[in-house]
C-alpha cells in the first residue's frame, strides 16, 4: 500500500506509518539493467508538519535481485535506510501534489531507492568475469594511442 498521509491527521499530531509497497506501486523501470526489484518494499514511517511542508522519517527496506556486471552471476543485494529521512514541500513550485487533502509519499521513497541502486552490482571484488575472458595482465600492448595521434598531420 502506497504510503500516503492526510493532512487532516497531522493537525493532531504526527502520524505513523508502516507496510509494503509493492514492486508495481514503487514503479521503477529497471528494464535493462542489471537490477530487478521483485520484492515489496517494506516501510515504518513517522510523518510530521514542519515549516511550510511535511518531515517524514523512519526506515525503508528492500531487496534487489541482480546479476554481477562481470560474470552475470545472479545476487541479492540489499538497501537499508535506517535513517531515512525526506522535507516534503507543501508550498513554493516544487510542492507536493495534494490530492483530497491526501499526500503520497512514493515519489520522494522512488527518489532515494533509485539513487542508492549499485552503478556495477558485483558478486564479489575478487570476480574474474566469464569463463574464458580473463586478460593476462603481461598482455603487450598492440598499439600506442600517442603514437597514433602523433601521425595526424593538423595545419
Amino acid at each position: 500500500m502506497r504510503p500516503e498521509v492526510n493532512l487532516r491527521h497531522l493537525e493532531e499530531g504526527p502520524v505513523s506509518l508502516e507496510d509494503e509497497l509493492t514492486p508495481e506501486e514503487l514503479d521503477i523501470d529497471t528494464k535493462g539493467s542489471l537490477i530487478r526489484i521483485n520484492e515489496p518494499l517494506k516501510y515504518e514511517l513517522e510523518v510530521q508538519k514542519m515549516e511550510g511542508g511535511l518531515l517524514a522519517q523512519g526506515t525503508l527496506s528492500l531487496a534487489l535481485d541482480c546479476e554481477c556486471a562481470r560474470c552475470l552471476k545472479a545476487l541479492r543485494q540489499k538497501l537499508d535506510f535506517a535513517g531515512w529521512a525526506a522535507h516534503i514541500p507543501l508550498e513554493g513550485e516544487e510542492k507536493a501534489p495534494v490530492v483530497n487533502d491526501v499526500v503520497d509519499l512514493t515519489p520522494y521513497v522512488r527518489e532515494d531507492i533509485v539513487l542508492a541502486f549499485p552503478q556495477r552490482p558485483l558478486c564479489g571484488p575478487d570476480c574474474k568475469g566469464l569463463p574464458g575472458t580473463e586478460k593476462s595482465s603481461e598482455a603487450p600492448l598492440t598499439s600506442n594511442p600517442w603514437a597514433e595521434l602523433n601521425k595526424l598531420k593538423l595545419k
